[in-house]
């Protein structure tokens, strides 16, 4: 006679907090003026306004803007700036950095903002194995988030998982 098989994972009061379920909708996108400077090198203000002024900004609706420069041009504060005005009608979410930075900034503002109540007391397993590009620093920001309400943080699967905190 066989017994039973019985799923402890199910049973237990373990509760999985997956980082890739909060992962937002909307296309990445980095965004280089290094085209828009004289030389690629100098950003001369009246022509640099002028391409701001004439860009179609629409065309970043509903996307996450990475600002960058991939010259090694000094590029001022306001440049920046006036292109996030441009862009803040249509885009998601504007960073300066490349993608990795990007990705970062959305999920600190994610992490920032999680309901940590039903975590209160109770067991969590951070999982660890992701399909969607879900930053390193995203793991680190949300084991600080939660420490301070669970009651233990593993991190891993269920049937394979690190033991990373336990409140005495």
């Amino acid at each position: 006679m066989q017994e039973e098989i019985i799923n402890r994972v199910a049973l237990s009061k373990l509760m999985v907090v997956d980082l890739e379920d909060y992962y937002p909708d909307g296309e990445r996108v980095s965004f280089d003026i290094k085209d828009w400077l004289y030389e690629g090198f100098v950003l001369r203000e009246k022509e640099f306004r002028q391409l701001v002024s004439d860009y179609d900004w629409s065309q970043h609706n509903n996307q996450f803007v990475a600002l960058t420069c991939s010259s090694d041009a000094i590029i001022p504060a306001w440049a920046y700036m006036l292109l996030t005005i441009e862009l803040q009608p249509f885009a998601k979410k504007v960073n300066i950095g490349d993608l990795e930075a990007l990705e970062a900034s959305i999920y600190q503002d994610i992490i920032n903002n999680l309901d940590v109540e039903p975590y209160q007391d109770k067991p969590l397993i951070i999982k660890g194995c992701a399909h969607k590009p879900v930053p390193s620093n995203a793991y680190i920001m949300l084991s600080s988030k939660l420490k301070p309400v669970a009651k233990s943080i593993m991190y891993g699967e269920a049937c394979s998982s690190v033991p990373l905190f336990k409140r005495k």
